[in-house]
């Protein structure tokens, strides 16, 4: 987690984020000035941005928005103010309506972007100005504190490359908050590839069986919002266990990028679980990285119990093996 200090400071209208980097400050910075890069940590896990407009010159703009886990967005713009390369930038960052005009009653903030040099690698100094206190106020109450500690959690792995960052590392699971866990796992694969093995009944068949010995008696899969994919596994003979299976709602799709459902195991009056699944390629690697949502702590550590990552990496790797000896195209 590169952020270590977010500072609100009331008497002079401003909030200050410091992130420190393994990186040096040529690296860093490309990523804040390249929209691609960008967009994979701007947003939280599940409110990823999405720029569509990018002039990065002084007098330029930036046209961006959040995407929610059920389609809705949230859109807002950067002004490009002042640009130093590899030293700093500044932009007057607003809430926006679809088109890029200001939306009314939303406070407006002057972010300074700084970046130094430390014997690690880099600092980077982010200072909001607000025209009142009542501005700083209604940002804080959206969130933005947690909201920008979880979404600067994913620029370790922009900074180094998937191949790099991942390699080895199998199915990894991080819980981020008493609700939030995400889940990651990379396979050197096209992500249009990995798309069609999460959708593709006859794929998924050959690969999300979990532990061996285990088989898949139901796979429905739908890829119409508002129904659901009904999904079933069985011991086999000889090997212990009771069948169970689960049934997901799809809250929304946007293919080949990401799938949002909410899950329950089937016949269970339990707790719904939503699960964002977001795929990201580069370098011919695709990052799986599903967002799970539980309803509170208790159920998190109940259903993490059941030694569900496990069962997930052995999914994956055989999923691996399987584009490896029989490629998918």
């Amino acid at each position: 987690m590169p952020v270590t200090d977010i500072i609100t400071d009331e008497k002079n209208l401003t909030l200050t984020v410091i992130a420190d980097f393994a990186h040096p400050v040529s690296r860093v910075w490309r990523a804040y000035a390249d929209p691609r890069q960008l967009e994979r940590f701007w947003g939280p896990p599940t409110y990823p941005a999405t720029f569509t407009e990018w002039d990065h010159r002084v007098g330029g703009r930036a046209l961006y928005h959040m995407n929610g886990p059920a389609g809705e967005k949230s859109y807002a713009r950067w002004d490009f103010v002042e640009i130093e390369p590899e030293r700093s930038f500044t932009v007057d960052d607003l809430f926006t309506d679809e088109h890029g005009d200001p939306a009314p009653g939303m406070p407006v903030m002057r972010m300074r972007f700084a970046f130094e040099a430390t014997d690690q690698g880099t600092r980077m100094t982010t200072t909001s100005d607000f025209a009142s206190l009542e501005a700083l106020q209604t940002v804080l109450e959206m969130g933005v504190v947690e909201g920008t500690r979880l979404a600067m959690g994913q620029i370790d792995a922009v900074l180094a490359g998937l191949r790099e960052w991942f390699a080895g590392k199998g199915t990894r699971m991080e819980v981020l908050t008493d609700t939030l866990v995400r889940v990651t796992r990379a396979i050197a694969a096209p992500r249009s590839v990995i798309w069609r093995a999460q959708t593709d009944p006859v794929l998924i068949r050959q690969w999300m069986l979990g532990p061996d010995g285990w088989s898949m008696t139901i796979c429905e899969v739908t890829t119409e919002v508002g129904r659901s994919s009904h999904f079933g596994w069985a011991p086999d003979p000889g090997v212990e266990g009771e069948p169970f299976g689960f049934d997901d709602q799809l809250l929304f799709l946007d293919e080949p990028f990401r799938i949002v459902t909410a899950g329950r195991m089937t016949g269970v009056e339990g707790p719904t679980v939503t699960n964002d699944l977001t795929l990201t390629e580069e370098d011919g690697v695709t990052l799986l990285t599903t967002v799970m949502e539980f309803p509170d702590a208790a159920t998190r550590d109940m259903i993490l119990g059941t030694g569900m990552v496990d069962g997930m990496e052995m999914s994956y790797a055989r999923l691996e093996n399987l584009l490896l000896t029989r490629p998918v195209v």
